[in-house]
């Protein structure tokens, strides 16, 4: 009986991180473009797309992050470096 339990959590545990992965390549894409923005606009570019409301495709991908919390973690490590170096040459952070 204790096999079985084992068995069960590990076959959850492959599933989950099956998952995970299968998501991954959604995730490596969009970081990709939201850092290809980011290093491809001007500065005043970026200021003046600044608190613009997202279209549908964005929010699409907002509720996506929002509800997938493995998602969200590594899209914000793929991004972070280039996005907040760029925000802050263009003095959009301190």
């Amino acid at each position: 009986m204790h096999k079985t339990g084992s068995l069960i959590a590990i076959a959850a545990a492959a599933a989950f991180a099956l998952a995970a992965y299968a998501q991954m390549p959604i995730v490596d894409a969009v970081a990709g473009k939201v850092v290809q923005k980011y290093q491809s606009s001007t500065c005043e570019q970026l200021w003046q797309s600044r608190g613009k409301p997202a279209g549908p495709e964005e929010q699409r991908v907002l509720n996506f992050l929002k509800n997938d919390q493995a998602a969200r973690q590594e899209f914000f490590n793929k991004i972070a470096g280039p996005v907040m170096n760029k925000m802050f040459e263009c003095g959009m952070i301190p």
